[in-house]
């Protein structure tokens, strides 16, 4: 086969959700927004409400549209951007209930959908969405008299477990919702981690379920193997790949393997990449290019037909840091060229 295959265990999926939500006492949702993080919500989200699931949280009204597909009717979809101009009529077929983050929002929903369930996020400090300290007081009374399900805010630094602005956003949640008989939810995966005084009554963890960080007991949930098209013989001297970015300075086995950036595999790895092949390291050389890499693989004992860049031996979080961004980044990158298999 010339695509790459990406194995997606969907047990061990359950799993992370299982152990977070041992971690608390309350309701535990699962956040499956970007189609599951990339990992295809058609399949995450049955395997989630089949293990005890009862509440997800998606993006976009259109990601709930979907979501509901996979689901059928009973479960709670939530949906982060709120109640958006031209939402309406998704929101009402697909019985979503919109987070409304703004005052404008709440008019919208109230006039277009009069009674359709709601719930409120709220600005703890992080300035991305929610109803910010002020807008809030204003606001309180007639929000409250519409019997919202749900009052939320995220978190700006959960991952950092000694940063002071988690404190500063949990005196400040507390203080907005104090009084409110309405079910609160403060914690994604690193909230969880911070806690019982993060959990209130409702967590939400996102990217600990697929194996990510700061979830360090995570399953793993991901294997990328990618076929080798052609290993040849470079001589000292001899430049590998686009603008003679490497040269050889010793004989060398390179191998070339079918995936690039347009398969979501970043430029910015560039050569602090490895992949592995039966857990020996084999060094990216010369540049990412759009369905291509090469690989060193003068140091392997065979000639591999494939070769590993996810699994056990290197996780997103860590193919993450060859680029210098985050697992969630390398996740949702994904490309659609790869043959998905998934285990249950």
């Amino acid at each position: 086969m010339s695509s790459a295959t990406l194995t997606i265990d969907l047990s061990a999926i359950v799993a992370n959700w299982q152990a977070l939500d041992k971690l608390t006492t309350c309701e535990t949702a699962a956040t499956i927004k970007a189609d599951a993080y990339g990992l295809g919500v058609a399949k995450v989200g049955p395997a989630l409400a089949d293990a005890g699931a009862r509440i997800f949280f998606v993006a976009l009204a259109s990601e709930g549209v979907a979501l509901r597909g996979a689901l059928g009717p009973g479960p709670g979809i939530y949906v982060f951007s709120g109640h958006m101009a031209g939402d309406a009529e998704m929101i009402r077929s697909a019985d979503l209930t919109p987070m409304i983050n703004s005052v404008d929002q709440l008019l919208c929903h109230v006039e277009a959908l009069p009674g359709h369930p709601f719930g409120l996020q709220l600005d703890s400090g992080m300035n991305r969405l929610g109803m910010e300290p002020a807008e809030w007081a204003a606001l309180r009374d007639i929000a409250l008299a519409q019997r919202p399900k749900l009052i939320m805010s995220h978190l700006a630094c959960a991952d950092e477990p000694n940063h002071l602005m988690n404190q500063h956003q949990l005196k400040t949640f507390v203080e907005m919702t104090q009084g409110v008989d309405v079910k609160r939810s403060l914690a994604a995966t690193g909230g969880i981690l911070l806690g019982k005084d993060y959990h209130f009554d409702l967590t939400r963890p996102g990217v600990g379920l697929y194996g990510g960080l700061p979830f360090i007991d995570a399953v793993p949930v991901v294997t990328l193997d990618v076929p080798v098209i052609q290993i040849r013989d470079v001589l000292p001297g001899e430049s590998v790949g686009y603008a003679n970015s490497f040269v050889a300075k010793n004989p060398m086995r390179v191998a070339t393997v079918a995936a690039g950036y347009a398969d979501g595999l970043i430029r910015a790895m560039g050569a602090k990449a490895t992949f592995t092949h039966e857990g020996r390291k084999a060094p990216v050389i010369g540049r990412v290019s759009m369905d291509l890499i090469t690989l060193d693989v003068s140091n392997l004992p065979q000639e591999p037909e494939r070769m590993q860049l996810l699994g056990l031996h290197q996780s997103v979080d860590t193919v993450a840091g060859f680029a210098g961004t985050i697992g969630y980044e390398i996740l949702t990158s994904l490309g659609a060229r790869y043959d998905r298999v998934y285990l249950t």
